[in-house]
């Protein structure tokens, strides 16, 4: 049978693409892109001149069919996310499981993810962690940030830079000024920024910024942490 290759990308850095990753997007008939603009700059630069279709959250599930019929027809299919790893907070489960469900191979490239690389930044405890991703906007938010309060290990969060100070303010209300916390911001890049201290000190930091850039990830410290 055919097989659906998951493949991690760069998550700021072009340099962290795996030769094996490369290697891999070469061979296959089709590569599915979170969007395939910011994929094409990627495979331009890797000079893959592959077949691609857009697999994104909002059409995710009507093209799960379209790759499972590229499979059956016997050819190889890769899916990338703009960054990261295809599945996490990115399209791509929907597509493992129903490769799974219909006989055909899976098989994932590891490499950059913004999560664990953040995690390990922070200097914070990284051996038992749970990652929630982006929080809702609106429904469920309140109760999910109560639920983290007495969380006992690291929480690591995606945010976006225009709703950092909300997550902040939020944070110093139901867990406390004292709490650590890191904010780790362009990973890989040239301007990557670790900022680490407690809840109530990097609030004031960000605070002070005019305009906060860049892919965020946002490190809790477990319930009971102390330096």
């Amino acid at each position: 049978m055919s097989t659906l290759y998951i493949i991690a990308t760069p998550i700021g850095n072009l340099e962290d693409i795996s030769e094996r990753a490369i290697k891999t997007l070469k061979s296959v008939s089709y590569i599915a892109c979170e969007d395939t603009r910011t994929s094409g700059v990627l495979l331009k630069k890797l000079d893959i001149n592959a077949n691609t279709f857009a697999f994104h959250a909002h059409n995710e599930h009507q093209k799960v069919e379209h790759l499972l019929n590229i499979l059956d027809a016997r050819q190889n299919v890769a899916i990338i996310s703009d960054a990261g790893m295809p599945g996490i907070s990115d399209p791509g489960f929907l597509a493992v499981r129903a490769a799974h469900k219909a006989g055909h191979s899976v098989s994932v490239i590891p490499g950059p993810d913004a999560a664990t690389t953040a995690l390990v930044a922070s200097g914070l405890p990284c051996d038992k962690y749970v990652f929630e991703g982006f929080l809702p906007q609106k429904k469920g938010r309140q109760k999910q940030l109560k639920q983290l309060v007495d969380e006992g290990r690291s929480i690591v969060l995606y945010e976006s830079p225009h709703r950092l100070m909300k997550l902040l303010e939020e944070l110093r209300k139901y867990m406390g000024d004292q709490r650590m916390m890191a904010v780790c911001r362009e990973l890989t890049k040239k301007f990557e920024e670790v900022v680490r201290g407690s809840i109530k000190s990097v609030y004031d930091t960000f605070q002070l910024r005019d305009d906060i850039k860049g892919e965020i990830v946002v490190i809790i410290a477990p319930k009971d942490y102390s330096e």
